[in-house]
């Protein structure tokens, strides 16, 4: 696995007084360090140790977000209060529901 593809995140951390580096693919891991290169540096070695680790033991690794596939579709259960309102909305747009609320998700 080329740990090159997962999605690295580098913050700040007031309570840390540190940059802390993590990795999307894996939530329970973090880096802290005083430069934000640093903690990217540490995450990244932390990621590629725990992979090899998997693979010692014969578990895979998480395959990267950059690396799934998606269809662009997802179901979202809202009240039909919201649901009525959003319809509303589009028509007074004249859009419809789809085109509104993946406008109102992107922006």
């Amino acid at each position: 696995m080329n740990i090159d593809h997962y999605t690295y995140r580098v913050t700040w951390s007031s309570e840390d007084d540190e940059y802390i580096g993590q990795c999307a693919e894996f939530p329970s891991l973090s880096w802290l360090a005083s430069a934000p290169e640093a903690a990217l540096s540490g995450i990244r070695k932390v990621i590629a140790q725990v992979i090899e680790d998997m693979a010692a033991t014969g578990e895979a690794a998480p395959t990267p977000f950059s690396e799934r596939r998606y269809s662009g579709e997802f179901r979202v259960r809202v009240p039909p209060s919201v649901h009525r309102t959003l319809a509303i909305q589009a028509a007074e747009q004249q859009v419809s529901l789809n085109r509104l609320v993946s406008a109102k998700l992107a922006g």
